[in-house]
């Protein structure tokens, strides 16, 4: 039965190991899962010990560490070192909690610079590419096909690496999300540079992987770095080559012959995130031209072509691709033909090469003026590629209040990070930044107050 004690509700530990038929990890968690769901056990009840509870059933402590893993990652207990571990609720759906966790000021904001997504004035129109896609050979076939054979003829030329294996999927992140689902069990460890996109934390927390990080500096990943992360054999080494978000930077060849040397003699899985692709100022320098046999490449077309396409390609290591393509099979199978072949229309057209050629332009002087803008007030942010600014400031939680009360919004640079740092950013988004001059002064100046801990500035006439 439960006991009372000074501190609450508290579980007997031999009336929970009476609950629990199978002592393995899972059947733990199950049994547990079972008594909170049903109400035995509601929240804020504190559990036995790990050590408690092995004793009691006869296990070993990692055993019981195990599944109270698992509990913790559906969101049904916490640890705390004041009351222990402690009853949360019922499961719930795992939430990407960095990527969610944005400013909530109200709805006075005049000028949205939080999310990195494209200017829609910048993308191609997809009427005639849809039309000439609705035509598609084998339109409505229940014959799953992993990337359609326009679409591999469209993107296999400029692919920087011999690939062995095809795959259209719906979206950069979900590729980077199956990729490391398929490689990473529960407890293993993935490395990944840090700061590094917020969702790309998500995922790996999502899998149960312990997260390495892998310090950067304005080259990319840094080689000492690296070989510390590699010291604990991750599985899985995930890293954005170019157009980097948050920071900017671009891996150079000099750079990425460091890492090769480093990764030669490990068995860990390469993967990189090219979500920028043809918007990218910066020539793609893969790993996979030295290890293609466990390299795969994730390259999104949504910031270039259109975020309604829902289309990214991954390609490289054969093993690495068929098992993301088993796993689709429980679910949607395939990616639309219709779309892959929409992507594929579009990849060919002069005039839509064009037209992203000229955005490609356009958000690079976008995100160049601002940094300009405020370097010119003392406020250095780095990096050369990419739609966004790692912009340093002296306290994140101060800086995103003055901003917002200049009508402004931005994302913490907490977002971006592992765990708790020293070192305060924000990330501007720059796709959408005005083009007007003393709109953009008049900005800078805000962003510089709000950077320094300045006080409110006065209104621009």
């Amino acid at each position: 039965m439960l006991n009372k004690d000074l501190q609450g509700d508290k579980v007997d530990v031999a009336w929970l190991a009476r609950q629990i038929g199978d002592p393995s990890a899972r059947g733990i968690a199950a049994a547990l899962t079972d008594l909170i769901r049903e109400g035995t056990v509601t929240a804020q009840t504190r559990l036995p010990t790990v050590r408690g509870l092995a004793r009691e059933l006869g296990v070993s402590s990692g055993t019981v560490a195990e599944a109270w893993s698992e509990l913790r990652r559906h969101g049904m207990i916490r640890t705390d070192r004041r009351r222990g571990t402690v009853v949360l609720g019922p499961p719930d759906v795992p939430r990407p909690i960095r990527y969610e966790r944005l400013g909530h000021w109200g709805d006075r904001l005049a000028i949205d610079l939080t999310i990195a997504s494209p200017d829609t004035a910048l993308l191609p129109p997809l009427e005639a590419a849809l039309a000439a896609a609705a035509g598609v050979q084998g339109l409505n076939d229940y014959a799953r096909e992993t990337i359609t054979p326009r679409l591999r003829a469209a993107v296999e030329p400029d692919w920087p690496f011999p690939a062995r294996g095809w795959l259209a999927v719906g979206g950069g992140y979900e590729g980077v999300q199956l990729l490391c689902q398929t490689t990473a069990l529960p407890g293993d460890r993935i490395a990944i540079e840090e700061p590094t996109g917020a969702r790309l934390l998500d995922i790996l927390e999502r899998t149960g992987a312990q997260i390495i990080p892998v310090a950067c500096d304005e080259h990319g990943p840094i080689p000492a770095a690296l070989a510390q992360a590699l010291r604990a054999r991750p599985v899985a080494f995930v890293y954005q080559p170019r157009g980097q978000s948050p920071c900017g930077h671009a891996v150079t060849r000099e750079r990425s012959a460091e890492l090769a040397a480093l990764l030669e003699p490990a068995k860990t899985l390469i993967v990189e995130d090219d979500g920028m692709g043809e918007l990218s100022v910066s020539p793609m320098v893969s790993l996979g031209a030295r290890f293609p046999d466990r390299t795969v490449l994730v390259r999104s077309y949504s910031k270039s072509h259109g975020p309604d396409l829902r289309i990214a390609v991954i390609g490289g290591a054969a093993d690495a691709v068929e098992r993301v393509r088993v796993l689709r099979s429980f679910g949607t199978g395939w990616t639309s033909r219709i779309l892959q072949d929409t992507l594929a229309h579009l990849l060919g057209d002069a005039d839509v090469r064009s037209r992203v050629g000229h955005a490609r332009e356009v958000y690079a002087r976008r995100r160049t003026r601002l940094a300009a803008e405020l370097a010119a007030r003392g406020v250095h942010t780095g990096g050369g590629d990419g739609l966004a600014l790692w912009v340093p400031v002296r306290d994140e939680p101060a800086a995103l209040v003055t901003l917002a009360a200049h009508g402004i919004s931005v994302a913490p640079g907490s977002r971006y990070v592992i765990g708790p740092t020293q070192r305060h950013h924000l990330r501007l988004a720059t796709a959408r930044l005005t083009d007007d001059p003393d709109e953009l002064s008049a900005l800078a100046d805000v962003i510089a107050l709000a950077a320094t801990g300045g006080g409110r500035v006065s209104p621009s006439p």
